[in-house]
């Protein structure tokens, strides 16, 4: 049996962020976050997978994104 590799949890718990806040005049980090959750203009929304990695980075730029819904 192969070893499932990819580190998602198999609940098939979402999460659907909308970006709400600018990355120029932040910090390269910051900015670097918001594109690997998928989002670089306001207003855009992305589905992910709820992970501990993705809450992570959602933690590190709350302050520009906003949590629209929840799926269990």
């Amino acid at each position: 049996m192969a070893a499932d590799r990819s580190g998602a949890d198999k609940s098939g718990r979402t999460i659907t962020i909308e970006q709400i806040g600018s990355a120029s005049r932040r910090p390269g980090r910051q900015a670097d976050t918001l594109i690997g959750l998928g989002l670089n203009r306001l207003h855009r929304r992305r589905t992910l997978e709820d992970t501990p990695a993705v809450r992570g980075m959602i933690e590190k730029v709350q302050h520009l994104v906003r949590i629209v819904d929840e799926k269990a």
